[in-house]
């Protein structure tokens, strides 16, 4: 059986967390303590995935609950399903991050992290085959962006041919929790760029839009956010947990949605979303959901999919229902609006069909884009950072931890980089590439060598000088 090791970080990856479990072990029919009371064989076909099996038929999350300050941990253990976790894997310190991505990462972190990652390998050992790790934190505070980025880094090391697939909520423009979110998170999409295979940008302005516009709340709490997210997550991985008609396991969805390695953070979606009123006026239909899940305003990641284009989608729909109608639905989905997906990569929609719908729906889809306007979040956070940085504004928090201002000047460089990454396949058509392949039969020295050799020659000169003086010396 293919196993996920599940890992929550601070105190918004640990409500998120808590409320995935409560809907993970609801759909495999287990009861608050970990005891199966379902009423479906298919249930435990592959409960193994996310639950390792106890004494007396008791089953326990492959989850570490992780923070630098007790007091998530202890509502956490007191909640509704608090019986569930295996005492050993809650990990936390006592001093907490304080918003401080370098108490995370360097200091206060760095002293827990040889614990949780013991832990880590334990319940990596007792996997059959391991198919890896996936995360969740936020990317505002100090101990899911520190911490959290250098668990990922660490796992890295130890385990550098499994899947690593990390559920981040963005910060976003309207709803800022701390002044140095912008440092956290810019630090933190540094280290994502380079250790992560799948980033999942999860956005609480946009949960709450969803929430206000689409599901009519008045007041909608954190409880519902974390709802919407973990419908997201379980949609995720429905078909590594339950058999289906077309199964898409983690690195099969890796390799399908992530053409450059660098551009692997993805926006999603999930329906159907109706008001509680509303429900019984709609027909849950394969077309509808379709319609849902690419809808603008269901995306649960603050920037506009229409804006950009989509380099890969994928589907996963969950109910039983037929694939060729699932197969025609997105088809005419992709040919209606042909411009905004891209034309150089044929076929750029991958579908999963599994029987076994989430609890209380007849039938469901997740939505998972890899779509170029996700650059609006990484710009805007971008410009918050050198706002502040230009000032050095707040710096001292983080060169107190022993930080240095070149770690700052990388990440956004690299930030920068990332953005027109993304911005050069936006604009990149199939009538360009032929235009440029025939102008390269034309000049035998096509601008893009003799580009690069000048970028080899500007890199190369400095290094060679230095080297010589410091031999004469």
């Amino acid at each position: 059986m293919r196993e996920i090791v599940h890992l929550q970080i601070g105190q918004c990856g640990n409500q998120i967390g808590s409320k995935f479990w409560e809907v993970i072990s609801e759909e495999h029919g287990l009861n608050t303590t970990g005891i199966y009371e379902g009423d479906s064989d298919l249930q435990l076909e592959r409960v193994n995935v996310y639950f390792n099996e106890a004494h007396g038929g008791k089953y326990v999350p492959r989850a570490l609950l992780v923070d630098l300050e007790p007091g998530t941990m202890d509502s956490v253990r007191g909640s509704r399903i608090g019986d569930l976790f295996r005492p050993d894997n809650f990990i936390h310190g006592n001093s907490g991050a304080g918003n401080n991505w370098a108490k995370g990462h360097y200091t206060e972190g760095a002293e827990l992290v040889e614990q949780v990652i013991d832990r880590v390998r334990s319940e990596s050992e007792s996997c059959d085959c391991l198919q890896g790790f996936q995360l969740v934190h936020s990317l505002g505070g100090g101990t899911g962006s520190g911490m959290g980025t250098l668990i990922i880094n660490k796992i890295r090391e130890e385990y550098p041919d499994r899947i690593m697939n990390s559920f981040s909520v963005m910060p976003s423009p309207k709803v800022s929790d701390t002044v140095v979110e912008p440092y956290n998170a810019i630090l933190s999409i540094h280290q994502l760029l380079e250790n992560t295979d799948m980033t999942f940008c999860i956005d609480n302005e946009a949960l709450y839009d969803i929430c206000f516009r689409t599901l009519k709340m008045t007041t909608p709490t954190y409880g519902d956010l974390n709802h919407l997210v973990c419908m997201t997550m379980s949609g995720v991985t429905t078909s590594l947990r339950f058999p289906g008609q077309l199964n898409a396991d983690l690195r099969k969805l890796a390799v399908n949605m992530v053409p450059f390695p660098r551009l692997h953070f993805f926006m999603t979606s999930f329906a159907p979303l109706t008001a509680r009123g509303s429900q019984l006026y709609r027909a849950l239909t394969v077309p509808e959901l379709t319609q849902q899940m690419f809808d603008a305003r269901n995306m649960m990641t603050a920037c506009d999919p229409r804006r950009g284009r989509y380099l890969t989608v994928a589907g996963i729909f969950r109910g039983r229902m037929s694939t060729k109608e699932v197969d025609e639905q997105m088809l005419a989905i992709q040919q209606k609006n042909s411009n905004y997906f891209v034309d150089w990569i044929p076929h750029n929609c991958k579908v999963a069909v599994c029987d076994i719908p989430p609890r209380g729906l007849k039938m469901a889809s997740t939505f998972i884009g890899n779509n170029t306007a996700i650059q609006e979040i990484f710009r805007r956070v971008g410009e918050q950072f050198s706002l502040m940085f230009r000032r050095k504004a707040f710096l001292h928090w983080y060169t107190g931890e022993g930080m240095d201002e070149m770690e700052f000047t990388e990440a956004e460089s690299n930030l920068h980089d990332l953005v027109s990454e993304y911005q050069q396949y936006q604009d990149a058509t199939t009538d360009l590439d032929l235009e440029a392949e025939d102008e390269e039969e034309e000049e035998p020295s096509s601008t893009a060598t003799t580009n690069v050799q000048s970028r080899v020659e500007v890199n190369l000169e400095p290094v060679t000088e230095t080297s010589e003086d410091t031999v004469y010396e």
